[in-house]
C-alpha cells in the first residue's frame, strides 16, 4: 500500500503539530458543531478532553527537566528565563492597567487582551531555540533550555496576571497548576528510565490537546485573529528580543541565544483555556487569545530564525574582523 507523507507535510508548517490539529478542530467546531456529541463516547471525549491531556503532557514535560544543571546552564538559562518572564510581567502590568481582564470589544484590535499578550510572551519555543543554538551557538547554550522549560504551563501566566493587578487565583489553583510539572521533574530526576519513558510521550500528546482546543474555537474569527496574530508575533520578537539580547550579552554571550529565545511555544496556545478553567473571569478573553497565540506561534517561528541568523552572521563578521586585526598586529 502506498504511503502518504502526512507527518512530513504537517511538520513543514511552523509549529505544525500544534497548528494543523488546532485548525482541524476549529473547522469541525464551525461547520459540524454537533458531531462530537452525536457520536459521543470516546469521540466526544477526544474533542472535549484538552485539560486531562494537558495534565499528562505537563507531567511528561517535567520529567525531561534535569535539576542537576551545571552552573553555566543555571546562569545562562536562569538569566534568559528571568528576562523573558520579567518582560511579560512589565507588559502585563501596563496592559492590565488599560484593558483589565476583558478583551478589546471593537475596532482594529478587537479580541486583543492582556491574557493573549502575556501567554504569547511567557513561553519559549524549546524545539526552535535548541535547533537555532545547535546551528549558531554552542552545546552549553542548547542546554540552557533545561531551565527555560520551567516557563511551560499556566503557572507563570497566572502569577504575571496577579502581579499586574488583575483578578488573582487562589493559592490552591496556583500550586495545582505547577504540581503536574513538579511531579514529572521528581520522577525524571529520581529515575533516568522514567525520564526516557515519559519524555517520549511529550510530542505525541501535542496534536491531541491541540485538536480538543481547536474544537472550542469559531473559525469566523480566524481572519481577524490572523491579522492581529501577525502583529502580536512581531511584537513578541521585538519586545522580548531586545531585553533577551541584552541579558545574553551581559552574561557573557554574543546575544544570539537571547534572540533565539524571542518566540512563542506551540503549547502556549493551550494556556488561555487553562487560565479560563481556573478563573472564569478570563473566559471571554480566552476565546480570542487561543487563536491569537496560535497565530503568534507561526509568526515567531518564521521571524525568530531569520533574526537569529542575521545576528549570528553579524557576530561572526565582527569576530573575524577582530581576529584579523589581532593577527596583523603580531
Amino acid at each position: 500500500m502506498a504511503q502518504l507523507p502526512i507527518k512530513r507535510a504537517i511538520e513543514r508548517v511552523p509549529g505544525g503539530m500544534m497548528i494543523v490539529p488546532l485548525l482541524l478542530g476549529a473547522v469541525i467546531a464551525t461547520f459540524l458543531p454537533g458531531m462530537p456529541k452525536f457520536f459521543g463516547s470516546f469521540t466526544n471525549a477526544l474533542f472535549t478532553g484538552a485539560l486531562p491531556i494537558l495534565a499528562v503532557f505537563y507531567v511528561c514535560m517535567g520529567s525531561s527537566i534535569d535539576i542537576k544543571a551545571t552552573p553555566y546552564l543555571l546562569k545562562k538559562g536562569g538569566a534568559l528565563f528571568a528576562a523573558k518572564v520579567g518582560t511579560a510581567i512589565v507588559v502585563g502590568f501596563v496592559l492590565g492597567h488599560f484593558l483589565g481582564e476583558m478583551p478589546v470589544s471593537s475596532g482594529l484590535f478587537a479580541g486583543m487582551s492582556t491574557l493573549a499578550v502575556v501567554a504569547a510572551m511567557n513561553d519559549t519555543n524549546g524545539g526552535l531555540y535548541m535547533a537555532l543554538m545547535g546551528q549558531y551557538g554552542k552545546s552549553e547554550d542548547v542546554g540552557a533550555y533545561t531551565i527555560m522549560s520551567l516557563e511551560s504551563g499556566p503557572f507563570l501566566t497566572m502569577v504575571t496576571l496577579g502581579v499586574a493587578g488583575l483578578s488573582a487565583f487562589p493559592w490552591q489553583t496556583l500550586i495545582g497548576s505547577v504540581l503536574p510539572l513538579a511531579a514529572g521533574m521528581l520522577l525524571g530526576n529520581l529515575d533516568r528510565e522514567m525520564r526516557a519513558f515519559l519524555g517520549r510521550a511529550v510530542p505525541v500528546m501535542i496534536p491531541f490537546f491541540a485538536l480538543a482546543l481547536g474544537a472550542s474555537l469559531d473559525l469566523h474569527k480566524v481572519w481577524q485573529a490572523g491579522l492581529l496574530g501577525i502583529g502580536l508575533g512581531i511584537a513578541v520578537v521585538i519586545v522580548t528580543g531586545i531585553p533577551l539580547y541584552l541579558t545574553d550579552r551581559l552574561t557573557g554571550g554574543t546575544g544570539v541565544a537571547g534572540v533565539a529565545a524571542a518566540n512563542t511555544a506551540g503549547n502556549g496556545a493551550a494556556v488561555p483555556a487553562l487560565i479560563a478553567a481556573a478563573n472564569p473571569v478570563y473566559a471571554e478573553a480566552a476565546k480570542s487569545a487561543t487563536l491569537l497565540v496560535a497565530a503568534c506561534v507561526v509568526v515567531t517561528a518564521i521571524v525568530s530564525p531569520i533574526l537569529t541568523a542575521a545576528v549570528a552572521k553579524r557576530v561572526a563578521t565582527r569576530t573575524e574582523a577582530r581576529d584579523s586585526t589581532v593577527g596583523a598586529t603580531r
